[in-house]
């Protein structure tokens, strides 16, 4: 049950707004002005608040409620432009809303925005801890990551990370570790793809003297060396197939023998490991084996790759800029709107590490600027068909024809798919992409 404030004087909104959520196990509060909504706030916790037409800007408005209460979250009410529903966004309001928004589309608003506060409550403790740095975002994608890594870090579970090259797979897995109580001791890596597979028995679990050809002396192995600890299995889609049934037992069992050796070794390790290639495609090919899989992937973690999270990028460009500023030792420089929006355009395909090498070297080739411009960063143009308006390109009509309707059907239904994606759930900002109206967008939806 969510306590609500409503800001408005607009007697019949309001009656309807109150009449429509208490009928739906909300408590609301009337505010007839901002002001007094914001008197209120001091004395008083909430959940949601919610502003129409009121008595000062919604950014001066907004930044007092959040003020007084920083887990609040603030919903505007009105019809606006997407510029200013956009701003707002940035200075952290929860959702922007028409004016002849329902009642239940409100109500879906305040659970939703709710929900994220209390997520983002629940994650300060990941975020503000030293190995997070590099996981900066906003997007809900990010933050899914991060929930599950707080929920996650403190158990011994296998964990398989997933995605893209430079989407900050190391990262995270570092970070896991650095929670967990095991993080008194440094975790093992070992990059599955960058040793010969010859010698990746002997890296993993380590040969006495005269273990085989070459072996002058007694190694303990990365399993052993992680006894307490945790190890990274890096690339394990590189994994050769042959090793695959003892590193298998030794995810399954703890235990193995080094090469040349019977004694059984037991260890307490926790296995994180990560791969940029499909593991079910390959295990369908016969190039890894199933069993394998499901005991690795016991908790999996997707990253998500930087096109799929646009609105970290402005975050993540911030942040390199400082880190590298500061690792130079020279003064701050700044990134210029026209810059971050050419950074938005681009389609960055080697994920978050491409942006911070783009973002060191437009730092190194400046020289004395303190602004960075586009030309500083060499991205290739925009590819015009990308543009709003544009044409997407001629469709061929096959031989045999086409159901026209359920074509159009199929690419009405993608393309709202993607909006909401782009604009994370939010109706209002997908519908302003798609230029339709908010309501033709909630209709077409609850058409499908």
């Amino acid at each position: 049950m969510h306590r609500v404030l409503l800001a408005n004087p607009d007697e019949e909104l309001c009656l309807r707004l109150v009449h429509g959520l208490a009928e739906r196990g909300f408590i609301v509060d009337r505010a007839p002005t901002v002001r007094q909504s914001l008197t209120i706030l001091n004395e008083q916790d909430y959940d949601a608040l919610l502003i129409s037409h009121g008595d000062m800007t919604p950014e001066l408005a907004l930044e007092q409620a959040l003020r007084c209460q920083p887990g609040l979250a603030v919903i505007v009410i009105a019809d606006g432009c997407t510029s200013q529903a956009v701003r707002l966004a940035r200075l952290g309001l929860a959702d922007y809303l028409p004016a002849a928004a329902s009642a239940e589309q409100v109500a879906a608003s305040i659970t939703s925005a709710v929900a994220e506060k209390r997520r983002c409550s629940r994650q300060e403790e990941v975020q503000d801890h030293p190995a997070a740095a590099a996981l900066i975002g906003c997007s809900r994608a990010i933050r899914g990551v991060m929930e599950t890594i707080r929920l996650i870090a403190p158990k011994r579970t296998t964990v398989l990370i997933s995605g893209p090259t430079g989407t900050g797979k190391e990262l995270a897995a570092r970070l896991i570790h650095a929670l967990s109580p095991r993080a008194s001791l440094p975790m093992v890596t070992v990059n599955c793809g960058a040793i010969p597979a010859n010698l990746l028995e002997a890296e993993f679990f380590g040969h006495v003297k005269g273990g085989f050809t070459g072996a002058v002396g007694s190694r303990v192995g990365r399993f052993e060396q992680a006894n307490g600890s945790t190890l990274f299995l890096d690339e394990i889609g590189e994994l050769p197939v042959d090793l695959q049934p003892k590193v298998l037992r030794a995810v399954q069992e703890r235990e193995f023998q080094r090469v040349g050796s019977s004694q059984t070794i037991r260890v307490d390790l926790r296995i994180i490991a990560a791969t940029n290639c499909d593991l079910v495609e390959r295990t369908r090919r016969g190039e890894f084996r199933e069993d394998l899989y499901y005991r690795l992937n016991v908790v999996p973690i997707v990253m998500p790759s930087l096109a799929g999270r646009p609105q970290d990028l402005c975050l993540l460009a911030e942040h390199f800029l400082a880190k590298v500023c500061r690792q130079e030792g020279i003064p701050l420089k700044r990134i210029s709107q026209a810059t971050l929006d050419r950074l938005l355009q681009y389609h960055w395909p080697g994920n978050v590490r491409q942006l911070e090498n783009a973002v060191e070297k437009a730092i190194v080739l400046s020289g004395d600027c303190q602004d960075l411009y586009p030309s500083d960063f060499s991205l290739p143009a925009p590819d015009p068909s990308d543009a709003r308006g544009e044409p997407l390109g001629e469709i061929r009509l096959p031989p045999g024809g086409i159901h026209l309707d359920a074509l159009i059907n199929r690419l009405e239904s993608s393309l709202m798919e993607q909006a909401l994606q782009r604009t994370e759930g939010n109706k209002k900002r997908a519908a302003d992409m798609l230029g339709l109206k908010r309501t033709t967008l909630s209709a077409k939806l609850r058409k499908r």
